[in-house]
């Protein structure tokens, strides 16, 4: 169908580039992975709201990230196997969906970074104010680090959005899997320099932050262990700071990956493919990395299954 003839509200995605044999293996690949998201995730949430052992700030923060894995994936992955079997030219999604995708997907991003940077300033209190740790994490304060973590987001996202829904469009064509703020204003032919500033700033402000945060709490915990002859300390800190470290070293990496290839037009194709890995990989590994990596968690799974093994 011709561009003219399509309703000025209504964009086209260039999807992934999959050839007919192939898109089924990705379809059955991206609806495995998706399911095996939904289960581990809302399974860990379930399992830490229901055993009381696990009311501790460290694992109610870890929550958080499970939501929002959950969140992140059904924003994008269901679209996808949608357009798998749809043709080139039939990959249709309306501008408004496309904004409310592109938020989702833009605020999931953002979320990742500031509730590692939650759980950083949580195993902080943990290792090196031990004494302070009860009074200082309270519910309530988990509480409110919960709602800093997605607020502030939140409301970058909200300008970033609006910056960009202000714009023209002379374009209909998203060069991308799915939406988001980077798609979007590249329709326009207007002068995005503010978009691309308030873009950058963003990116800057938020990983910056997070890369800040982190940095100076691991060298701190690394301080304070270095100083420890108690071997238990030790131990502990280094089992929980590997495990969010690990999550934190995959998350930036990607970041990083995407942001550089969408300065590269040529090689959208390797952003996109990139881009749709990480909405399913990431979710996945949060969920395998904290469910088998740390003890208490991994006890109460096994626990589990073996309560349900007695009973058939």
């Amino acid at each position: 169908m011709d561009n003219q003839s399509l309703n000025a509200d209504i964009l086209i995605l260039e999807g992934l580039k999959v050839t007919p044999r192939s898109s089924i293996a990705a379809f059955i690949f991206l609806l495995l992975m998706y399911i095996f998201i939904m289960v581990a995730n809302i399974g860990l949430v379930v399992l830490i709201f229901m055993e009381r052992s696990l009311h501790q700030p460290m694992y109610l923060l870890f929550c958080n990230m499970s939501v929002n894995e959950v969140f992140g994936a059904t924003i994008v992955v269901p679209h996808i196997l949608r357009d798998l079997f749809v043709s080139d030219s039939e990959r249709y999604i309306h501008y408004i969906v496309c904004v409310v995708q592109a938020f989702c997907v833009n605020l999931y991003g953002g979320v990742c970074h500031t509730i590692l940077m939650t759980m950083t300033f949580d195993r902080y209190m943990a290792i090196c104010n031990p004494l302070r740790y009860t009074i200082i994490m309270t519910n309530w304060m988990v509480v409110k680090l919960s709602v800093a973590a997605w607020a502030v987001v939140f409301v970058m996202v909200s300008i970033l959005l609006s910056l960009t829904i202000r714009l023209s469009r002379c374009r209909r064509f998203i060069d991308n899997a799915h939406c988001d703020n980077a798609s979007l204003f590249k329709l326009s032919c207007e002068d995005v320099v503010i978009n691309h500033a308030f873009g950058l700033s963003y990116s800057v402000l938020l990983l910056g932050s997070s890369i800040g945060s982190v940095t100076l709490t691991y060298i701190k915990i690394a301080t304070v262990c270095l100083r420890s002859k108690t071997k238990t300390i030790n131990s502990k800190a280094l089992q929980t700071c590997a495990t969010h470290f690990t999550l934190y070293i995959i998350l930036m990496f990607s970041a990083f990956i995407i942001i550089i290839l969408h300065r590269f037009p040529h090689l959208s194709d390797h952003r996109k493919m990139v881009s749709t890995v990480g909405e399913v990989a990431l979710p996945a590994l949060n969920a395998v990395i904290y469910g088998l990596q740390i003890k208490e968690i991994r006890q109460k799974i096994v626990a589990f299954f073996q309560r349900k093994g007695h009973l058939q």
